[in-house]
């Protein structure tokens, strides 16, 4: 279990990250911010791409479970979970956007790719068309935008219209 300064380093750096980007935030930024010294954040992390990892690691083992547990059913369901995986993980997720030099830090560019073609392979099985690799990559992409573009709505606004629409572009029926 994380301390509790270990937890509000990783809240105020998710933060500052999300809106100054990650290069552009420095460890003194997020010492001064907390009212600690450099070393006691050093005595935690030691350096800004451990502390970056630190605040990947909980969405990529979230999301590593969400594709590994699951099994092909509902499409309905299974993006209705997955977009609140996405919400959950909103802040990260901007995170990474604003910044996309953050995905070498974990090597997170391939596995984001690896587990888009495990989910697509759980909506719609395993012979697909390139027409339904578009369209459930139009859907996945669309969720995962609807979670940060519209972040400042409630999880009630968004969800049900990002989801029904994310069903539709599979265009089961």
């Amino acid at each position: 279990m994380p301390s509790d300064t270990k937890a509000r380093i990783q809240a105020v750096a998710r933060e500052l990250f999300a809106e100054q980007g990650v290069q552009n935030t420095s460890l003194r930024q997020i010492s001064e911010r907390l009212g600690i010294t450099k070393p006691a954040l050093y005595y935690h992390f030691s350096s800004r791409e451990d502390l970056v990892r630190s605040i990947l690691q909980p969405m990529m083992e979230d999301v590593e479970r969400f594709v590994a547990t699951r099994e092909p059913g509902d499409p309905h369901e299974l993006l209705d979970d997955y977009f609140d995986l996405l919400w959950r993980h909103r802040e990260v997720i901007v995170m990474v956007l604003r910044e996309l030099s953050v995905l070498a830090y974990v090597d997170l560019g391939e596995r984001m790719l690896d587990w888009r073609r495990r989910l697509i392979t759980l909506l719609l099985g395993e012979d697909l068309t390139p027409a339904h690799h578009i369209r459930a990559t139009l859907a996945l992409g669309g969720l995962s935008d609807c979670a940060v573009e519209y972040a400042h709505l409630r999880l009630d606004e968004v969800k049900p219209v990002a989801v029904t629409a994310a069903v539709a572009v599979l265009q089961l029926d």
